[in-house]
C-alpha cells in the first residue's frame, strides 16, 4: 500500500477517483494479466502446431474456447470468458428495507417468539402479515429460533406453507420484522365461529393440505415441532398454509438429541412426554392426529392442565401401551414413573363414533404408540380414506367468513317484526259499531 502524500493524494493515483457511484453500473474489476511463462508456453504450442499442420497439409485446430471475447452487457475494452456467467446472474447483497415502508393497519396476535402486526405496503398496497421479533430480552445476540423460523420459511417453501416476503428492520437493533403474506383465519379462531363444524368433504381437503405441507417440510428435513389448529392459517378461499416456525429447526440422519419443550402441550406426542430425546417427523404426525380429531369433534381431543393428566388421558382413550404394542417403552427415562391403567383397549370408535371405518382407520394410524409404526404424511396422503365418499371438496366450495385479524365483525341477522299482540280490552268494530 503505498503512502499518503501532504497534499491529500497518493504518489501512483490521479488527483480525483472515480467512484463506483458515478454511474449507474458496479465498476469492473481490471482483467488479470497472464503471465509471462503462460505466453511464452501458448507461443511455443502455436508454433508446434502450425508447423506440424504445415507438414501434413491440414489446417490448424481452431483455438476459439479459449479466446476471451467481449460479451454483450461488458464495458468496451474488458474481455471475459464466455465460459463465465455474466454478473447480473449474481444478484448482489442488498440492504434490508425499512419498517416504514409498511403502514400499520392493526395488532393480531401476540406469540411467545413475536408479535404479529396486520399493515399495507405503501409502494404497492399490498395487505401483508409483520411479525416482530423478541428482541428486548436477549443478551446472546439473534436468538436461534428466529434465525431457524427465516430458514424453515425459505426452505420450506410451498403452496401450504405461509410465505415469507422479506426482512424489515426499525431505529434499533432490537427492531426486526419478518414480512409474510396476510392469511385472513387461523383455524382455532374460525371453528369457535362457525355456526356448523366443517362437513366431512371439507375436513377431507383441509387435512390433505396439511398434510401436503408437512411432507414438503418433511422432505426438506425440517420438523415444526408445534403443529395445532391456532398454527394452521386459511384464507376466505379456501386453502390453508401452515405457520409459526418458531420451533421448526432441522434434522439429519442419523438423528441426534433434542430438546423435550417442544409442541403444545395437548399436541404432544407421548414419546416426548416420557423423555425421550432423540424423536423424528413422528412427533409431527401424532399432531396432525390430533388436528384431524379436532376437525371432527370441533374441541380438542386430549384436554388436560399437566403433561400427567395428559398422559393419563392418552392411555384412556387408546390403552395402555406395552412392549408388544411399543417396543422398547420400558426404556424410556419416565416410563418407570408412571402408573399405567389396567385398560388395553382402544376406545376411539367410542370417541369418534360417526367417522367412517377408513377415517378411524387413518386416526389410530396417526394415534400410534410406537413412532417406528406410525404412518408418514406421503403414506397418509394415499390412504384410502380420501378416496371414498365423499370425496374432498375443491377449495373453491368452501364458505367465506369475517376476518378477525382484519377487524371484521360477523353482522347480526335482521330481526324479523313481531306478530301483533292482542290488547285485553281490544274490541272489533262491528257492523252496529259502525252506524
Amino acid at each position: 500500500m503505498s503512502t499518503a502524500t501532504p497534499g491529500g493524494s497518493t504518489p501512483s493515483s490521479p488527483s480525483r477517483k472515480r467512484s463506483k457511484w458515478d454511474d449507474g453500473s458496479p465498476e469492473l474489476p481490471p482483467p488479470k494479466k497472464k503471465s509471462t511463462k503462460l505466453k511464452k508456453s501458448a507461443r511455443a504450442a502455436g508454433t508446434a502446431e502450425s508447423s506440424t499442420s504445415s507438414r501434413n497439409g491440414t489446417p490448424p485446430p481452431s483455438t476459439a474456447v479459449h479466446t476471451l471475447s467481449p460479451r454483450p452487457g461488458i464495458a468496451p475494452g474488458i474481455s471475459r470468458s464466455r465460459f463465465v456467467p455474466l454478473r447480473t446472474a449474481h444478484p448482489p447483497f442488498l440492504p434490508c428495507r425499512s419498517v416504514y415502508a409498511y403502514e400499520r393497519l392493526n395488532h393480531i396476535e401476540e406469540g411467545s417468539y413475536g408479535v404479529v402486526f396486520r399493515a399495507r405496503d405503501k409502494e404497492t398496497g399490498d395487505i401483508v402479515a409483520l411479525k416482530k421479533l423478541k428482541l428486548d430480552e436477549e443478551k446472546h445476540g439473534f436468538p436461534i429460533t428466529s434465525l431457524r423460523e427465516v430458514m424453515a420459511l425459505m426452505v420450506c417453501r410451498h403452496e401450504n406453507v405461509v410465505g415469507v416476503r422479506e426482512i424489515v428492520v426499525g431505529d434499533t437493533l432490537t427492531q426486526v420484522f419478518i414480512v409474510m403474506d396476510f392469511i385472513e383465519h387461523d383455524l382455532k379462531s374460525l371453528l369457535s365461529v362457525m355456526p356448523n363444524p366443517f362437513l366431512q368433504s371439507e375436513i377431507k381437503t383441509l387435512l390433505q393440505q396439511l398434510l401436503s405441507a408437512v411432507a414438503h417440510c418433511h422432505a426438506n428435513w425440517v420438523l415444526h415441532r408445534d403443529l395445532k389448529t391456532s398454527n394452521l392459517l386459511m384464507n376466505n378461499r379456501g386453502s390453508m398454509k401452515v405457520a409459526d416456525f418458531g420451533l421448526a429447526r432441522k434434522f439429519g440422519d442419523p438423528l441426534g438429541d433434542m430438546t423435550q419443550l417442544v409442541v403444545t402441550l395437548w399436541y404432544r406426542a407421548p414419546e416426548i412426554l416420557l423423555g425421550e430425546k432423540t424423536y423424528s417427523t413422528a412427533v409431527d404426525m401424532w399432531s396432525v392426529g390430533c388436528i384431524f380429531g379436532e376437525l371432527i369433534l370441533n374441541e380438542p381431543v386430549f384436554q388436560s392442565k399437566g403433561e400427567i393428566e395428559l398422559l393419563a388421558s392418552i392411555f384412556k382413550l387408546l390403552g395402555s401401551p406395552t412392549e408388544e404394542t411399543w417396543p422398547g417403552y420400558s426404556a424410556l427415562p419416565l416410563a418407570q414413573t408412571i402408573t399405567l391403567p389396567s385398560q388395553t383397549h382402544s376406545t376411539l370408535r367410542n370417541k369418534f363414533p360417526l367417522v367412517t371405518h377408513a377415517g378411524l382407520d387413518l386416526l389410530s394410524k396417526f394415534f400410534t404408540y410406537d413412532p417406528e409404526q406410525r404412518i408418514s404424511a406421503e403414506e397418509a396422503l394415499r390412504h384410502p380414506y380420501f378416496s371414498e365418499a365423499p370425496l374432498p371438496k375443491h377449495p373453491d366450495l368452501f364458505g367465506s367468513f369475517p376476518s378477525l385479524a382484519a377487524g371484521e365483525k360477523r353482522r347480526k341477522p335482521f330481526e324479523s317484526p313481531r306478530a301483533p299482540q292482542r290488547v285485553a280490552d281490544y274490541k272489533l268494530l262491528t257492523d252496529f259499531d259502525l252506524v
